[in-house]
């Protein structure tokens, strides 16, 4: 087995100096030793694995979650917090022309079934994740960026919606200046603290009777007839079925099926002090808005309800200690180059964390082929926290051989290699240079 990023990709560094882990404490978890017997046993944590592993002890069944780390360590302890429409890079046309009609638009269902799906876990186990923004705003970055965002609204528009189409000069009186050319609302989601998600449905899956093991690295799976056993370094589980929700912290060879069909790449965040009212005031950002601009290479960002400024954008191609500290100076620059105002504002905490591509940009969510009662779920695109909760849920259906009543796209069950195997990171310069030359 093994990784397609240096070691120091998944150690310590990159995350340390995360904001979320001062924001709540981590539950404590045992760690797996033993011989173990279950029905179903999940290899990861974090939203994927917890969500599955609720559903399924909802429904009664036998669960045993192995996290290799400590809780909300992964992705799904350091991300933006954007709960949002999203999981596929590609835009609603090209999965038209791709995929046909009926699937995409099942597919555009599940993306809005997963910000419900959300939602209602927040409420039904009485969660408080510092919920706000009423939908997602788009920040055009150029010219022609707000001409394709002034047709998406005329689209809209036709097809009987209303949508929230601000001009530049409107921008100020809204709480949403800076340097863009306009922009576009989708009512739809929400802002959140993942870390406190996470460890509520961590919570209710252990009141429901999931067991829940840390510092449990899967060292070994193997299966045949009589189902799957996992080794770690403590003891052994024996399971009818297994859910793969390692994401962009998977290992190639486990399974076997999975290695060179997953692509990570690092995205990073940076945090600022609280920002005072005139501070707000001098840069025209008082929005509750969570906001991402329309690059390719995007940006990502939001005013916090304790009005600390969340800032986001892609990873370096590298990790080291070297190049993670590069990268935080670039996301720092791109911060006061379109926020200029708060140029002087302290970034006080910065981090970064893998989020997970597939060739065909889209998520996976399915049973992996040739292997009876194995399943797995990754893939979002840097939007985990609704379509990863998601692919739990659909998940823990299919682990217990049940049609999903929630929509479930066949655009989510297929698969491709990337080309290159081991060294598929070799697509990705180019790829950035493209997609920079595009931005």
């Amino acid at each position: 087995m093994r990784r397609i990023f240096s070691a120091y990709a998944y150690g310590p560094g990159p995350r340390e100096n995360c904001w979320w882990d001062e924001t709540i404490a981590a539950p404590l978890w045992p760690q797996q030793a033993g011989e173990m017997q279950v029905d179903v046993a999940i290899i990861g944590g974090g939203f994927t694995g917890m969500s599955a592993a609720l559903h399924l002890a909802e429904s009664g069944a036998r669960v045993a979650v192995l996290e290799a780390e400590t809780p909300g360590w992964g992705a799904s302890g350091r991300n933006g917090g954007f709960c949002c429409q999203g999981g596929t890079m590609l835009s609603g046309s090209t999965m038209q022309r791709k995929f046909g009609s009926d699937a995409t638009n099942t597919y555009m269902a599940g993306e809005l079934a997963a910000i419900d799906l959300v939602h209602g876990l927040l409420d039904r186990h009485g969660i408080e994740a510092d919920i706000h923004s009423k939908g997602e705003t788009r920040m055009a970055h150029s010219p022609r960026a707000m001409a394709a965002l002034r047709r998406e609204a005329e689209e809209i528009t036709a097809a009987g919606g209303t949508p929230h189409l601000l001009e530049q000069r409107d921008l100020a009186d809204q709480g949403l200046n800076g340097k863009f050319h306009g922009a576009l609302t989708t009512p739809v989601g929400f802002g959140l603290n993942p870390r406190k998600y996470l460890f509520g449905i961590a919570r209710a899956a252990e009141n429901a009777g999931a067991r829940l093991f840390q510092n449990s690295p899967v060292t070994n799976l193997t299966s045949g007839s009589g189902g799957h056993v996992l080794t770690t370094p403590g003891g052994q589980v024996r399971a009818k079925q297994v859910i793969i929700a390692t994401n962009g912290y998977s290992w190639d060879g486990l399974p076997k099926w999975l290695s060179g069909r997953y692509l990570p790449a690092q995205s990073s965040v940076m945090v600022t002090r609280p920002l005072r009212e005139d501070e707000l005031q001098a840069q025209g950002w008082f929005s509750d808005q969570m906001a991402y601009d329309t690059r390719n290479l995007l940006h990502y960002f939001r005013l916090m309800p304790d009005r600390r400024f969340l800032f986001g954008m892609r990873g370096g191609l590298f990790s080291s200690p070297r190049a993670e500290a590069a990268i935080r100076q670039l996301l720092r620059s791109h911060f006061e180059k379109l926020f200029p105002a708060w140029r002087s504002v302290e970034g006080t905490h910065f981090w970064s964390g893998m989020v997970c591509m597939s060739r065909n940009l889209v998520p996976f969510v399915g049973p992996i082929p040739d292997t009876p009662g194995m399943f797995a779920g990754l893939c979002y695109h840097g939007n985990g926290v609704a379509m990863g909760s998601y692919a739990g849920r659909l998940l823990a259906d299919l682990a217990q051989g049940q049609e999903p009543d929630l929509p479930y796209s066949p655009i989510m069950q297929g698969m491709a290699r990337f080309p290159f195997g081991p060294a598929r990171r070799i697509v990705m310069p180019p790829a950035y240079a493209v997609l920079g030359m595009l931005d």
